[in-house]
């Protein structure tokens, strides 16, 4: 008998007080606001609303992603545990930069082997991110992950092509949830 293939649930992280800023946060640990804090209880109760079901949270040790992470399970009930390799991408010499969406940042994005100086290059991460989902896939329980932007660029890039310029524009709002099937 074939195993059954699985999902998962992405959630980005709820408002962070640089997301408001426009400041690029990669790995550097910023709160969120009390907006934040809305949207993510907000996601719980969608999460729940829309009758979704999952074994497990995941979620990025960052505190953006604990809190988001700690109010979903609180709401839905679902037990969560910090898994390291879901921190955001250090992005070197542009993190605390502005705005995100600034050129040189964007072509920054498109040179999967540039670390930004003091940072963490593309092909590091998807390594990381991979392995988690490789790891995902055998299982047959379904999983939350709260993380960032950037990780769920490599999220869909797992289940999807994508052309760099793609890949480097791809972007969740915050608080949104996204499924994906293995």
């Amino acid at each position: 008998m074939e195993k059954q293939r699985g999902f998962v649930y992405f959630i980005r992280h709820g408002e962070s007080k640089w997301n408001v800023e426009d400041k690029i946060c990669g790995a550097t640990d910023v709160p969120l606001t009390e907006k934040g804090h809305e949207q993510a209880i907000l996601t719980g109760k969608k999460f729940l609303e829309m009758g979704y079901h999952a074994d497990l949270i995941l979620y990025s040790p960052l505190e953006r992603a604990a809190e988001t992470a700690r109010h979903i399970s609180e709401i839905t009930g679902i037990p969560m545990r910090v898994e390291p390799r879901l921190i955001e991408q250090n992005f070197g010499i542009w993190e605390g930069t502005s705005p995100r969406n600034n050129p040189g940042f964007f072509e920054a994005k498109q040179h999967f082997i540039n670390s930004f100086g003091t940072g963490e290059s593309m092909f590091r991460v998807a390594q990381r991110v991979y392995n988690l989902l490789d790891e995902l896939r055998e299982d047959e329980r379904t999983y939350v992950i709260v993380a960032h932007n950037g990780i769920v660029r490599f999220v869909k890039s797992y289940f999807s092509d994508m052309k760099n310029g793609e890949f480097a524009a791809f972007k969740v709002g915050n608080g949104e949830i996204c499924r994906f099937d293995f």
